[in-house]
């Protein structure tokens, strides 16, 4: 069985289940630390800490 997280695309059943998309970390950073996140007309920094912990500043 793999033990990686696959996406799980948004679907009525899903939702109706109360589950959650969920996305891997490794999807969104891509290799980086820090990616940018543009939302409601706003930058956000999303960053991987030295402890392997992920912190969300606007």
């Amino acid at each position: 069985m793999n033990s990686q997280t696959k996406p799980v695309p948004p679907t009525a059943s899903n939702a109706a289940a109360g589950a959650l998309p969920r996305i891997a970390s490794e999807d969104i950073l891509r290799g980086s630390n820090t990616v940018e996140i543009a939302h409601a007309g706003q930058r956000y920094l999303l960053r991987v800490t030295r402890e392997n912990k992920l912190i969300l500043t606007k």
